[in-house]
């Protein structure tokens, strides 16, 4: 049986469909334009974490310098102040990367850490440096040397 019904006619069902309407076009539009923000942003944070993973690659080959230069100048081994400089210098560019790096959220924490631990290695290198160039200033490598005098009976 075929609707007669003019009020229903295929004319007018089209002229209310959601299509036609200008608030769920709107709608629509506000759903991809959300969904295109949200890719951008994922896209951001996954770079994030990816230049965030390179730095901490790099401090990680660093880390074995800065350990290798403790364990000889804790047994002794006087070392170049180049040993020092050179490590110095590449960790305060992975610094300067990370300082470029914009990064919300988790990607931020991951960034913060980095830089903490680029920090630490610093700070270790600057001590070394200074119980290399000062072979006195570590109590437990100075040399005590007492005399016994005699006396002599009279």
């Amino acid at each position: 049986m075929i609707n007669s019904d003019p009020a229903h006619s295929p004319a007018q069902l089209s002229s209310h469909s959601s299509f036609d309407n200008p608030a769920s076009k709107e709608k629509m539009t506000n759903t991809k334009d959300n969904k295109v923000e949200e890719v951008k942003e994922s896209e951001e944070i996954s770079k994030a974490f990816a230049a965030v993973a390179g730095v901490r690659k790099e401090v990680d080959k660093l880390s074995e310098r800065v350990v290798a230069l403790e364990v000889a100048v804790n047994s002794g081994t006087k070392v170049t102040d180049e040993e020092f400089v050179v490590p110095a210098e590449l960790l305060m560019r992975e610094l300067l990367k990370l300082d470029g790096i914009g990064a919300e959220g988790e990607a931020r924490l991951q960034r913060k850490a980095e830089v903490r631990r680029i920090q630490k290695y610093h700070e270790t290198l600057d001590k070394l440096n200074t119980i290399n160039s000062n072979p006195f200033s570590d109590k437990h490598k100075a040399v005590s040397v007492t005399t016994n005098w005699e006396t002599f009976d009279s």
